[in-house]
């Protein structure tokens, strides 16, 4: 038990500010929303969704923003009135239910961006995107080994988060307390997160788990040349799923390529679905479909991962548990650093002088 209490105490203390920013980012992060409608009038209207009523309105955003690299619009819905562009060069747009622009950014130019970044990449694209999903595994390491520590002492145990004093004795208290309170959320907000960007692992951990064989990589149909009709487009979506809505729309990436339509289903758990649709924009009529009901059952409990880690589904019970999770978090890594390097040191006993 030794040696686990050690490796416990180091390895917290070497990923403590690691894990105390990915918590705390993620903590704000689900408010989100409620943010940008305190800030932004526009995001407290209605979007409508028909066909009639947004395709203009993509039509004029792919217009506008297509020559400066529009990869794809996060489509507002009723409960959020803003629609945002996506650009190639990590910049990005708000646009109202009626196609104005409200806000025009650069890279990281605004704070919920910039907030958005720090999670998920840690400011460093891709690297820091690996070592934030690396400490995602530790955290979940670190909370298993925090029970298992805490386990022959747990007879001690009080509902409470704030120690009782500033000496090092509460302080452990309440960082055992606190451990074991919010254990459950920490392990799931941690590995979710670690299989976000460790998905081949994950992936193939389901299928094993779920009996499902590995799902063959979709095909992407080529495309003929044009300028896709969003009204059009839309409607083609809804006859072919018509309960579902849109989440996503992406002109196409390049030459050949289709222009494709992402979609929410009742009873898909993910924000944005995992339904697709794939456009021609010469004929805006659907080259190819994604059923995300007719996904293997390793691919449907992965698409639960993602909304799980983000505070998607829930309501406001799941994001004031997320929100606290992440504090939780934030305070687990730094107070039991803090408690870890006040520890008193031993002084060595020196050794009586041999008498001549």
């Amino acid at each position: 038990m030794m040696v686990l209490r050690t490796a416990h105490a180091w390895a917290g203390a070497v990923l403590s500010l690691l894990i105390a920013v990915l918590g705390l980012s993620g903590s704000l992060l689900v408010f989100k929303k409620d943010y940008l409608r305190a800030v932004f009038p526009e995001a407290r209207a209605s979007v409508s969704l028909a066909p009639s009523d947004l395709g203009p309105v993509l039509n004029g955003i792919e217009a506008t923003y297509g020559p400066e690299g529009l990869l794809y619009v996060s489509l507002g819905d009723p409960d959020f009135g803003l629609h945002k562009a996506v650009l190639a060069d990590g910049g990005g747009a708000y646009i109202s239910r009626n196609g104005d622009t409200v806000a025009r950014w650069e890279k990281n130019g605004r704070a919920e961006d910039w907030l958005f970044d720090l999670h998920h990449y840690l400011l460093a694209g891709d690297a820091g995107k690996l070592i934030a999903g690396v400490a995602g595994g530790a955290a979940v390491i670190l909370a298993l080994t925090g029970l298992v520590i805490v386990w022959p002492s747990l007879r001690m145990f009080a509902w409470r988060i704030w120690p009782k004093s500033g000496a090092r004795r509460d302080l452990l208290a309440q960082h055992r307390d606190l451990g074991v309170l919010f254990a459950l959320p920490v392990i799931l907000l941690a590995f979710t997160g670690f299989a976000m960007v460790y998905s081949g692992p994950v992936r193939a951990a389901l299928n094993v788990i779920t009996l499902s064989a590995p799902a063959a990589a979709p095909e992407r149909p080529t495309a003929g040349a044009g300028i896709t009709d969003w009204t059009a487009a839309l409607a083609a979506a809804q006859a072919a799923f018509p309960d579902a809505y849109p989440r996503l729309a992406s002109p196409p990436r390049s030459e050949g390529a289709p222009a494709s339509l992402r979609l929410r289903q009742p009873g898909e758990w993910h924000q944005n679905g995992r339904t697709y649709v794939l456009m021609d924009p010469t004929t805006n009529l659907p080259l190819a479909t994604q059923d995300g009901h007719a996904l293997t059952r390793a691919d449907r409990v992965f698409n639960t991962l993602y909304p799980l880690h983000s505070a998607g589904i829930g309501g406001r019970l799941y994001d004031l548990l997320s929100f606290l999770t992440g504090l939780a978090l934030t305070v687990l890594g730094l107070a039991g650093t803090w408690t870890f390097l006040r520890k008193p040191r031993r002084k060595r006993q020196k050794k009586p002088a041999l008498a001549a």
